[in-house]
C-alpha cells in the first residue's frame, strides 16, 4: 500500500510526540505550534512546508526528506540532519535553536541560517560553500575539512574556525569576527589605542 499524500493542509497546536504523524509525503503543508519532540518523523517527505514556533527536538528524522522546507521560531535541539535523505534536501531555517544538532558530510551549499542559535553544531566535512549566517551564534560549532568557500560569516558570532583545516577561499568576515579563524594560534589582539 502506498504511503498517503497530504497537500496543502495547516497543523495547528497538534501533539505528534504522543500521537505519530502519519507516514507520507506532505506538500505545501503548514505546521504551527506542534509539538513533535521525541517523536518519529522517519521515511517523511516533506516538500515545499513551513513549520512555525514548533518543537521538533530529539525528533527521529532517519531518511527523512526536507525538501525546501522553512524552519522559523522552532526548538530543534539534537537533530540529526546527517541521517536524512540527500535527494533535494533544501532548509532555511530562521530564528531557530539548533543547538547540538549534526550536519556531518552533508551538502548545504547557498542554505541561509538567519537569527539562530547552532551551538555545537557539527558541520564536519560538510558543504557550506555560498551559505549565509546572519546573525547566528556558533559557539563550539564543529567546523573540520568543511567547505566554507564564499561563505558569509559577517554577522555571527563565537565561531573558531582552523583555516588549515577548512576550505575558506572568498568567504566573508569582519574585523571584529575575523578573531575566530584564529583562535588556534593563542594570540591576543588589541584594538588600537
Amino acid at each position: 500500500m502506498n504511503p498517503p499524500f497530504i497537500e496543502e493542509k495547516t497543523y495547528t497546536k497538534k501533539n505528534f510526540s504522543h500521537k505519530a504523524l502519519e507516514k507520507g509525503e506532505y506538500e505545501l503543508c503548514t505546521f504551527l505550534n506542534c509539538n513533535f519532540s521525541n517523536s518519529d518523523l522517519s521515511k517523511i517527505r516533506f516538500i515545499d512546508c513551513e513549520f512555525y514556533d514548533c518543537n521538533l527536538s530529539s525528533a527521529y528524522i532517519l531518511q527523512s526528506g526536507f525538501q525546501n522546507v522553512l524552519f522559523k521560531d522552532c526548538k530543534m535541539l539534537g537533530l540529526q540532519f546527517d541521517k536524512c535523505n540527500d535527494f533535494g534536501f533544501l532548509i532555511t531555517v530562521d530564528s531557530c535553536q539548533l543547538n547540538h544538532s549534526s550536519f556531518f558530510k552533508r551538502k548545504l551549499s547557498k542554505i541561509s541560517f538567519k537569527k539562530t542559535k547552532l551551538r555545537e553544531v557539527d558541520f564536519t566535512e560538510s558543504d557550506l560553500s555560498s551559505s549565509i549566517f546572519d546573525n547566528c551564534d556558533l559557539q563550539n560549532a564543529i567546523f573540520k575539512n568543511t567547505n566554507l568557500q564564499n561563505t558569509d560569516f559577517r554577522s555571527s558570532i563565537n565561531f573558531t574556525i582552523d583555516p588549515e583545516n577548512n576550505k575558506i577561499n572568498g568567504a566573508k568576515f569582519t574585523l571584529d569576527t575575523v578573531v575566530g579563524l584564529l583562535t588556534k594560534y593563542n594570540i591576543k589582539i588589541e584594538a588600537n589605542i
